[in-house]
């Protein structure tokens, strides 16, 4: 067989593999597709077609091909699982999506393990990894985010009411912002943090004026201490510690620096209340723990 026929040989072998990896994104694990044996000689396959002199070198068509893989994936599977979603369904769904699109990336950096460090070593173009991330991003995220973030801030919500909700979900959703980008300005994280201090602040407005009219002074600080400490509990599973703090900042001001006024006017009625029990109470709104 002629060099170019070898070539060839391995581009159509090579094909076969890739078929067979998309099949992740469907849930099926790797190792029930692939033996060590088939991995490698796909991995072979890309070595083989790396390392010939011009102009038999076939890295560039193997990185289109990388490129057009990953686009293959999500037009065709990742974008019509979640189509017609909202609210949990689709944050459950993307997350799943998002974690066998993972799986898949594995998988496929192993065939093109070679070229990955080839073209990186050469500044040929970003890590294959990298180039996934963005592939995802651009195709899945921008578009999607905002109703995914929607759907959390629903949970969290319901969470607050004390309505039963699956937990994991937002644990995933601060995975996935972990391994896209962190809680830098600008990224995913802070868009969704940004959006759910709007949404605290909105709540706890809305909760402070029913609580004021419900409880008395007294019952009311108990209910906003017993609150806080809610609040930091839940916050703490998904967000990092920073932002734990300005959610609780947040909370503490609608329901006690927004308030106070009013609480005082409240046991004013309740109590006559005098001099020193009005100290006392502005003391105790003012100590209030957020740590």
């Amino acid at each position: 067989m002629s060099n170019r026929g070898k070539l060839e040989e391995s581009m159509k072998t090579l094909e076969e593999g890739i078929k067979k990896v998309k099949f992740i994104l469907d849930g099926y694990p790797a190792c029930k597709l692939f033996t060590s044996e088939e991995y490698m000689r796909y991995y072979d396959c890309v070595y083989l077609l790396c390392v010939q002199p011009p102009p038999f070198d076939l890295s560039a068509e193997l990185l289109n091909r990388y490129h057009a893989t990953l686009d293959e994936s999500i037009y065709l599977k990742v974008l019509p699982s979640l189509k017609d979603k909202s609210g949990t369904s689709l944050l459950a769904e993307f997350l799943r999506i998002w974690t066998n699109y993972k799986a898949m990336l594995k998988c496929l950096g192993g065939f093109f393990l070679y070229l990955d460090k080839k073209c990186t070593d050469q500044k040929r173009s970003a890590p294959l990894k990298e180039i996934a991330l963005t592939c995802f991003q651009n195709g899945v995220c921008n578009d999607l985010l905002p109703k995914v973030f929607d759907a959390a801030l629903l949970l969290i919500s319901q969470d607050r009411r004390e309505e039963p909700i699956d937990r994991s979900l937002l644990q995933g959703l601060s995975t996935f912002f972990v391994e896209n980008d962190g809680p830098k300005k600008g990224t995913y994280y802070h868009m969704f943090e940004e959006k759910l201090l709007t949404d605290t602040s909105s709540c706890y407005t809305r909760i402070a004026s029913e609580w004021l009219h419900s409880y008395s002074s007294a019952d009311y600080i108990l209910k906003v201490e017993g609150c806080l400490n809610d609040e930091k509990g839940r916050l703490s599973q998904f967000l990092y510690p920073s932002s734990v703090e300005k959610l609780l900042q947040v909370v503490h001001l609608k329901l006690i620096g927004e308030m106070t006024s009013q609480l005082i006017e409240k046991q004013k009625a309740e109590n006559n209340l005098n001099s020193t029990r009005y100290q006392e109470l502005l003391s105790r709104c003012a100590n209030l723990n957020i740590g």
